[in-house]
């Protein structure tokens, strides 16, 4: 659905539309609600659901919220915001949005955590006149991101209403309501079974990902120097990419095309994903089940703190070495690498301006970056869920608010901060060379 961005396609530079103009509406998911959202002028909450295999249309049919087939849900900012209240409402008080089951509350709390929040296309627009403006006063601004500008390029998010995480607790939860609102009809009649469904991985590999028009806009900042440092969560290989250099980028949980040698630590920057998953396969399923059918690869070998193999099956190329080379990937329960840590470290320090992009900062030690810095520290988070720092964006120094709090798509953000930013010519000069980095793409990546 188009909304802000109508016009903005993903990794090219285009004329900024006119944000009010966009016209597209839709209906507001809450039943006694009769106007339409309008994607240009109105806040709006969106929210999805993991409905429970064979849900029957009558419980659909009473439900306060016009839930869809898929679970989704769509509304006002303030029309969520009262039917949250209500479904936490004890039965004593009074309600005003009257008549929620039981079951309809338990989904309605469970779509809560996957809430995508969007501001109006006027409130993205002022935030971005006043992001540009802490831009250009920075003396040391850094940029912090997360799995969030990668989901354009096709790469899914973790915590987003459609994320990993996300489905796998629902699914848990759903699970319990599933006696009280199963369709008894057999699956032929019901049409809710047997039908194959989007795993939602897209099946895209990591070679066929590129880089997204934030990270275009994050590689154009370091380049003329508004951006001194890039601290990443992700590990697709995006930033590299774009071309954000190796000295100004500290990817904390490593990088897909980077392999390194255990002996003599020499790094291997490769044009295809390095990682050995059929060895990691092998000790996960030993692990889950104690048993499996999977030959173990000779090159593989089990780490002690994630429990999967690292090692690529390659070898370094240095004729006094020959040592086995290891992907630099940083698995649940291992360590960040120290000498990347201390790097980001040290740069978040020397931070006066933090703006932290499509991430949700729950994940330790990364998140505790962002909160570091010179005073008064100025943050700027942009996603569209809220997260445990958003009031830190709202403090105020000298009775002025430090840094912004936007909900809504790194790319539409970040196309109209740069509208700020860029002269014409400047952004007719950036058009050309984003082509001829584009270029180059395809040769950057290959397969093994």
């Amino acid at each position: 659905m188009a909304s802000c961005d109508s016009d903005l396609v993903v990794g090219t530079l285009c004329k900024r539309p006119k944000l009010e103009e966009s016209g597209v509406r839709a209906q507001c998911s809450l039943r006694i609600c009769s106007k339409l959202v309008d994607f240009s002028l109105d806040d709006r909450v969106e929210v999805q659901i993991t409905l429970p295999e064979g849900t029957i249309s009558t419980f659909l049919t009473k439900c306060v919220v016009r839930w869809s087939p898929s679970g989704e849900a769509l509304f006002h900012h303030n029309c969520w915001t009262e039917v949250l209240k209500n479904a936490r409402t004890r039965p004593k008080k009074k309600a005003s949005v009257t008549d929620i089951t039981a079951e309809e509350k338990v989904l309605i709390k469970e779509a809560s955590k996957t809430a995508e929040f969007h501001d109006s296309c006027p409130t993205i627009r002022d935030k971005a006149v006043r992001v540009a403006g802490l831009i250009k006063k920075s003396r040391y601004c850094v940029v912090f991101t997360g799995a969030g500008i990668s989901t354009s390029a096709g790469i899914g998010d973790f915590r987003g209403k459609n994320g990993k995480w996300t489905q796998l607790d629902q699914a848990a939860t759903t699970s319990k309501l599933a006696e009280s609102v199963i369709d008894p009809v057999p699956d032929s009649e019901g049409g809710g079974k047997g039908e194959e469904q989007d795993d939602g991985q897209g099946g895209v590999s990591y070679e066929s990902l590129r880089p997204t028009y934030a990270h275009e806009v994050i590689a154009k900042l370091v380049e003329v120097g508004s951006v001194k440092h890039v601290i990443s969560q992700n590990c697709d290989g995006l930033h590299r990419l774009s071309a954000v250099p190796e000295d100004k980028l500290s990817e904390l949980h490593g990088n897909v095309f980077v392999e390194e040698c255990v002996k003599c630590g020499r790094k291997y920057y490769r044009s295809f994903y390095v990682l050995e998953d059929h060895a990691s396969q092998y000790y996960e399923e030993l692990e889950d089940y104690g048993t499996t059918d999977l030959v173990k690869p000779r090159h593989a070998l089990r780490c002690g703190l994630c429990g999967l193999s690292h090692r690529t099956g390659r070898w370094c190329e240095e004729a006094s070495c020959k040592g086995s080379l290891k992907d630099s990937i940083v698995n649940f329960r291992d360590n960040l690498d120290e000498t990347t840590l201390s790097t980001a470290t040290e740069q978040a320090q020397r931070m006066d301006l933090c703006i932290s992009l499509g991430s949700t900062m729950r994940v330790t030690p990364a998140c505790e970056l962002v909160e570091m810095g010179v005073e008064p520290m100025r943050l700027v988070i942009v996603n569209r869920q809220k997260t445990g720092l958003d009031e830190f964006c709202l403090k105020k120094h000298g009775g002025e608010q430090l840094g912004e709090r936007v909900y809504g798509d790194c790319d539409v953000f970040l196309k109209e901060v740069m509208a700020r930013l860029l002269t014409q010519e400047e952004t007719v000069a950036w058009k050309q060379q984003l082509a001829l980095k584009r270029a180059t793409y395809d040769s950057q990546r290959t397969k093994p």
